[in-house]
């Protein structure tokens, strides 16, 4: 699928790999409609990416809201025309699974999985109308391995790793082409001091938000449907899957060099 003069509604596109989504996006060609929370940041990002012959616009979109699948039948009313959602919003928090407050927990699944639900829901009968059109979902390795700290985390992206697939199961009979891009640890903000020093003490890669921003558009253009970025992550993934035995070992070695980050983490009110 070609990006040329399609217009792409993006979520997440304040953050680090959101940011480097749009600059990609625009250099292929493509317009933007920028939505998410933060008016404010999203103008700006605005702002630092207008040039001659870019088309940006931004929206209010709280993945987060009771009210999400009105605004984005408001957002769809300004663009009737989007061609392509890429659900790149998403929050993370390192912690033991007993620590996390009711509150923590319900904000980490309505944004990252019943969130992406209900605005691709949304858009979908647009979507369908277009000549050409795609739904990306931006997962995580931790979408398919079951990482200490993570368990909340986990829970949602293995819940969009799944909500993708039948998705694209479900839509192969359509105009809609339906894209899952899991990438490993990243470099951005997202990601707390804690698990960047916990990376770093285990040997664990963090790609730059730039790569993997050019791995998801090259998917999109090569009609790579499902794509796990990083080695040996990807070779986890399958091991996983088939072997779990084996990554339960590997993991249960690491256990006590994440439970003292968890703990650091606590202890700074994290």
């Amino acid at each position: 699928m070609q990006l040329r003069d399609k217009k792409v509604l993006l979520t997440g596109a304040s953050g680090g790999i959101g940011k480097a989504i749009a600059e990609a996006l625009l250099q292929q060609g493509a317009s933007l409609v920028l939505a998410g929370r933060d008016i404010a940041a999203l103008n700006q990002l605005k702002t630092v990416l207008a040039k001659e012959g870019v088309h940006i616009d931004v929206g209010p979109l709280d993945l987060g809201s009771p009210q999400l699948t009105e605004q984005a039948r408001a957002l769809l009313a300004r663009h009737p025309d989007i061609d392509v959602l890429i659900n790149g919003a998403g929050v993370n928090q390192f912690s033991a699974c007993d620590t996390q407050s009711t509150e923590q927990l319900a904000s980490l699944i309505d944004i990252n999985l019943k969130g992406t639900l209900l605005l691709t829901t949304a858009l979908l009968p647009a979507l369908k109308q277009r000549p050409e059109a795609a739904v990306v979902i931006i997962g995580s390795t931790f979408g398919s391995i079951g990482y200490p700290g993570f368990a909340a985390y986990c829970a949602s992206k293995f819940g969009v790793r799944g909500y993708s697939e039948a998705l694209r199961r479900e839509l192969a009979d359509t105009r809609v082409r339906v894209f899952y891009v899991a990438p490993r640890a990243t470099r951005t903000a997202m990601n707390e001091q804690a698990v960047t020093d916990m990376n770093q003490e285990l040997g664990v890669a963090m790609d730059e938000p730039q790569w993997v921003a050019d791995q998801l558009v090259q998917a999109i253009a090569n009609n790579r449907f499902k794509l796990f970025l990083g080695w040996p992550e990807k070779w986890f993934v399958i091991i996983n899957g088939v072997f779990s035995s084996l990554v339960d070992k590997a993991l249960i070695k690491q256990l006590p060099t994440v439970q003292r980050y968890m703990k650091r983490n606590c202890k700074n009110g994290i």
